[in-house]
């Protein structure tokens, strides 16, 4: 009986060994695309950023005509 309860117990060590490699496998992978997430945010931050400082330079400010 011991011997089924040594191999039982091997079995779920090998089990679990591999779940937990499979699973920093994909906190891996999602790293990456996390990354790549930001990176492209950081780019569009900084297109929106130039965006908004030619759209304030481009409006002259006027009074309305009726003044």
């Amino acid at each position: 009986m011991s011997d089924d309860r040594l191999t039982t117990l091997e079995i779920r060590s090998a089990e679990q060994e591999k779940t937990i490699e499979e699973l920093s496998a994909e906190i891996a992978e999602q790293w990456k695309v996390i990354e790549r997430m930001q990176k492209k945010l950081d780019a569009l931050t900084d297109r929106f950023l130039v965006l908004e400082e030619q759209a304030l330079t481009d409006t002259p400010i006027t009074k309305p005509p009726h003044y």
